[in-house]
């Protein structure tokens, strides 16, 4: 929608703290509605891939996006993301 297609834009996807405002606006909501076990593949998932050094081209090749800049450093989006989901999940202990 047009309300979630302006708050992306907004953020500096490339700055680690907007990114993480940008993931708890759009991601934290529908990582609840997850179950615990799909909770805890997605933080796994996420984590095996940086801990096995990928550079997510895969991921980033395949994405479709509203970013107005480039994503600069995949892995440390990555990481923002690993260790936001891993904040929500601490949330439901």
């Amino acid at each position: 929608d047009d309300a979630r297609e302006r708050l992306i834009v907004s953020k500096d996807v490339n700055s680690r703290l907007e990114l993480a405002e940008l993931f708890d606006d759009l991601l934290r909501v529908e990582f609840f509605e997850y179950t615990t076990n799909e909770q805890d593949l997605l933080i796994e998932t996420v984590r095996y891939f940086l801990n096995e050094g990928d550079d997510f081209e895969r991921v980033f090749g395949r994405m479709t996006t509203y970013f107005d800049d480039e994503v600069e450093d995949r892995r440390q989006f990555m990481t923002v993301l690993l260790e936001c989901l891993s904040r929500y999940r601490r949330e439901v202990l």
